[in-house]
């Protein structure tokens, strides 16, 4: 059976220009469990995957297999299976054809392909064009593919997405047998409630650099729970707390108790003959948490490592240039400034506003008519480019956003 490997990061860290998309990255992931990889959008998921799989060069730092970079595996479909996007299939092949190629490539027995398409529910379809696919089926595609070699590592790029609820179970269960064989399951995702029932450990990260490493149990302080408890007699339920010293507080929703497991108290009440009509542990949800730690309202003794050489900018700190131009680098000297740090993209509009610019030097200062600026748009792609008696303003120029 294949062995997982230990995926490590360490100090990984990659800049597009000016932009920090990830930025010194350091964690581990374990075999025999399913960890799952979160961060808002921008945060930096995918192009520290890309990093692992040798599909990006790190600007510093590494991301190893096993202690070995992706590009030193001798035999890379058997060790590691990897499906980052849905789209990368040619639509007018069909998915044992799509298989076929991955199989003689990496000298693999055919009988391989027909194993797969049964094991992701596309058997009956293994002739059809791909262009005819769903997402939904181009994801389970996507997974064949990855298991093309019965690799002891996967490391999957929003797998859940595009299936529907009986497929995102399958997927699920699925993923817990293959860490149960003792592989290596890494996955990112957006779909925090699909998470917390699927993964054993989770890495979250926000402006590329971790705020959490653990297993969901650590995601927060014991403190923070507590059990909730109810009865229609709850005069003979709270003469039971006060007679095993068990302090609690009765509100309207019931009595509320801190340090004690939903477990015991039920079965204290079921050997004192008292019904309970309500029994839960409450406290702050994964998406609550989640939000806390990306926002930076949270912090996590895990995400304690190398401190960041790059701070995000506040709005005090703006440099006042004008939007429609990319902020100049700044010049060269022995201690070079950090870099802004990348911040998730809003989805606020972004009005355009007039803004005077620097004249050029052909133009006098006082011209009657400058020309105007314009914002630049919400996701850093410089789309408008404004024209002056014919010329074209060609100092912006469109800027990459790493996903």
């Amino acid at each position: 059976m294949p062995q997982g490997q230990v995926l490590e990061f360490s100090g990984l860290t990659k800049r597009f220009g000016a932009v920090s998309a990830v930025d010194g990255l350091t964690a581990r992931v374990e075999p025999g469990l399913v960890t799952g990889f979160l961060g808002p959008n921008g945060a930096g998921k995918t192009t520290s995957l890309r990093m692992l799989l040798g599909l990006v060069r790190p600007t510093s730092g590494s991301a190893t297999i096993g202690g070995r970079r992706y590009a030193e595996i001798d035999r890379p479909l058997q060790t590691v299976g990897a499906a980052l996007e849905a789209s990368s299939f040619h639509p007018g092949r069909s998915a044992a054809n799509h298989l076929k190629a991955y199989a003689r490539a990496a000298r693999l027995p055919l009988s391989r392909i027909d194993e797969v398409l049964g094991l992701v529910g596309l058997a009956d379809v293994a002739g059809r064009r791909v262009g005819g696919y769903s997402l939904g089926m181009r994801q389970r595609l996507g997974l064949a593919t990855a298991l093309l070699g019965d690799p002891g590592v996967l490391v999957l790029d929003e797998p859940s997405n595009g299936l529907d609820p009986e497929g995102i179970r399958w997927m699920r269960s699925l993923l817990r047998h293959l860490a149960e064989e003792g592989r290596t399951v890494l996955i990112s995702s957006h779909l925090l409630a699909e998470v917390q029932q699927t993964v054993d450990a989770l890495l979250i990260i926000s402006r590329g650099t971790l705020v959490f490493q653990g297993g969901t149990e650590d995601l927060a302080d014991p403190d923070e729970y507590s059990t909730v408890v109810d009865s229609p007699d709850r005069a003979a339920l709270s003469h039971l707390l006060e007679e095993r010293g068990i302090a609690f507080q009765l509100l309207r929703n019931g009595f509320t108790i801190r340090h004690v497991e939903p477990l015991e108290i039920g079965t204290l009440a079921a050997g004192a003959g008292i019904v309970l009509s309500h029994l839960q542990s409450k406290g702050a949800s994964l998406e609550d948490i989640f939000l806390e730690l990306v926002s930076g309202v949270r912090t996590h003794a895990s995400a304690a490592g190398p401190a960041s050489t790059a701070a995000p900018l506040t709005d005090a700190e703006e440099p006042e240039t004008d939007a429609a131009e990319p902020t100049p680098e700044p010049a060269s000297t022995s201690e070079s400034a950090p870099l802004p740090a990348w911040a998730p993209p809003s989805t606020d509009l972004v009005p355009a506003i007039p803004a005077r610019r620097s004249a050029p030097p052909d133009v006098p200062e006082d011209d009657p008519d400058p020309r105007p600026s314009y914002a630049v748009a919400s996701t850093g792609v410089i789309d408008i480019v404004p024209v002056t008696d014919g010329r074209t303003d060609t100092r912006a120029a469109d800027t990459e956003v790493p996903r």
